[in-house]
């Protein structure tokens, strides 16, 4: 098992129910996590924390717009560990209604400027 199998397993584990999809694209070494929008935060800063994951470096959040879906509007974290050399995507969906999700301010300070921009883009809140 790979680190990168075994941090997919851990977050499962850790984060009981939390984890909504777990994609896995070999070909071209892509991983994204689809996650609870509540519990957004507080994997982000394990993520952020852990050794095993290490993920200091947030490279981007952008955000896509599925206006046919009740959970309209998903928000991207692209994650970047330069000591293991792992890149990750964080997802979470979010409805039209109460487009919020926290914020990552606190975990990656970078993330203002990025947050600012999908808020002026697809008027999503980052609370917090």
């Amino acid at each position: 098992m790979n680190a990168m199998q075994s941090l997919l397993e851990t977050l499962k584990t850790r984060f009981p129910g939390a984890i909504l999809a777990i994609r896995v694209d070999t070909a071209r070494a892509e991983t994204a996590v689809s996650v609870a929008a509540d519990r957004l935060q507080e994997i982000a800063r394990y993520l952020h924390d852990a050794p095993e994951a290490a993920f200091d470096h947030l490279t981007d959040i952008c955000s896509v717009d599925y206006p046919e879906d009740q959970l309209r509007f998903e928000v991207v974290y692209h994650l970047h560990s330069l000591p293991l050399r792992q890149r990750l995507r964080l997802k979470a969906r979010l409805t039209e209604d109460d487009p919020t999700i926290a914020s990552v301010t606190g975990i990656w300070k970078g993330a203002e400027f990025l947050e600012r921009e999908v808020y002026d883009m697809m008027g999503i809140h980052f609370s917090g």
